[in-house]
Formats: structure tokens, C-alpha cells, sequence
């Protein structure tokens, strides 16, 4: 009998969750909430069969919006303490890349934009034949992200801020199914792409 995977998806503006048995999808949410994370997350889950109780919890751990993934692995760290269950984590960037070499499985490669604050982009390059990425994740200007792509269509919410085209998109925690066991096994812990904006004091 397949594991049933509880999947929580709040690194971006979307907000999403999904169970999983094997490769199919039993139940899924998403909505697009801008901030409010954390008041939709735990009633959309309330809203999954049997509460979202599940053998497992996938969660996206970034990079995306601070508080948004901090919201999520909160989350997902709460009910597997309650539940007895493992988290393991997954980041927001090879599931849009999934996603997108999934719905055109002629593309060869592409780059994740996201949207990353202060003015910056987080972006990463894929191939589809290894579905690996091509340079680490790096936080830049849209001017230096633009000329980074070499020719590859941008994917993600952060598309807007350059001046070429490319695909809109958040990311769902359904299109987890699409991500390699590899991709799945993170640490439950923030991978925030750059600095927080919040600093601790310094020590007196």
C-alpha cells in the first residue's frame, strides 16, 4: 500500500496543499492569498479527507517569501511532531521546473524566476534530460537575471520583472508527484536565497 504524503506548498504567493498516495492525487487545494498564509493554511488542510492526516509531510522550503515559508515548515513541523510522522522538504524551483517541462515536454531547457523582494529575482536554470540544474540558485537585479537566461524562456511569478518573454507561474503542491525522490528528501529548513531582512542585535 502506497504512503500517503501530506503536500504544503506556501514559499510564494499561492497557497496550496495536496494528498498524495504513490503518483496519484487524492485531494487537492489551491488558492492565490498574497500574505495571508497564515490564516488559510491549516483550514485548507482541515478541508483534505480525514483532516490531512497522512504517513508523511512534503513542504516547500524555499526559496520564496520568508514569511510565507516560515509559515509552511512551521507548519509542517507542528503536525509531524502531533502525527509521529517524518517532514522532509522540497525547494519551489525544480517543482516549477517540473511543472512546466511536463506541460511542454519539447522544451529542452528553461530558467525559474521568482519573485525575491528588494527589488531582486531568485533564479535557477534547468535541462529537462537531467533534470538537474544547470548554476545554483543566485539572487539578482532583473537586469543581470535577464542577461543570464542564454536564450532559455523564464518560468515562475518573478517573469514580469524582465523584459522578455516568459510564463507566469506559482508554484501547486499537487505538481509534487512530478519531482524525483531525489528532489523530496530536503531538511525541514529554510532555503531563504539570501539574507533575512531581519538582523540580530549585535551582542553589548
Amino acid at each position: 500500500m502506497d504512503l500517503r504524503t501530506l503536500v504544503i506548498e506556501t514559499a510564494t504567493a499561492a497557497c496550496s496543499v495536496a494528498l498524495i498516495e504513490g503518483r496519484r492525487v487524492v485531494a487537492r487545494r489551491h488558492e492565490v492569498v498574497g500574505r495571508g498564509h497564515a490564516e488559510r493554511l491549516v483550514p485548507m488542510i482541515a478541508e483534505l479527507p480525514d483532516g490531512g492526516r497522512a504517513d508523511e509531510i512534503l513542504v516547500d522550503v524555499g526559496p520564496g517569501s520568508f514569511t510565507g515559508i516560515r509559515v509552511g515548515i512551521a507548519a509542517a513541523r507542528g503536525l509531524g511532531l502531533g502525527w509521529s510522522v517524518p517532514v522532509h522538504g522540497y525547494s519551489s524551483l525544480p517543482l516549477i521546473a517540473a511543472t512546466a517541462f511536463a506541460a511542454d515536454p519539447s522544451r529542452d531547457r528553461l530558467a525559474v524566476v521568482l519573485e525575491g523582494g528588494h527589488g531582486e529575482v531568485f533564479m535557477q536554470p534547468f535541462t529537462a534530460d537531467l533534470f538537474a540544474a544547470t548554476a545554483d540558485l543566485a539572487s539578482l537585479p532583473p537586469a543581470d537575471a535577464e542577461a543570464r537566461l542564454d536564450g532559455a524562456r523564464p518560468v515562475g511569478n518573478g517573469v514580469r520583472f524582465l523584459g522578455v518573454e516568459g510564463d507566469d507561474a506559482l508554484p501547486d503542491a499537487a505538481d509534487a508527484i512530478l519531482l524525483p525522490p531525489a528532489l523530496i528528501q530536503l531538511p525541514p529548513r529554510p532555503i531563504y536565497g539570501r539574507a533575512p531582512d531581519a538582523k540580530p542585535m549585535a551582542e553589548r
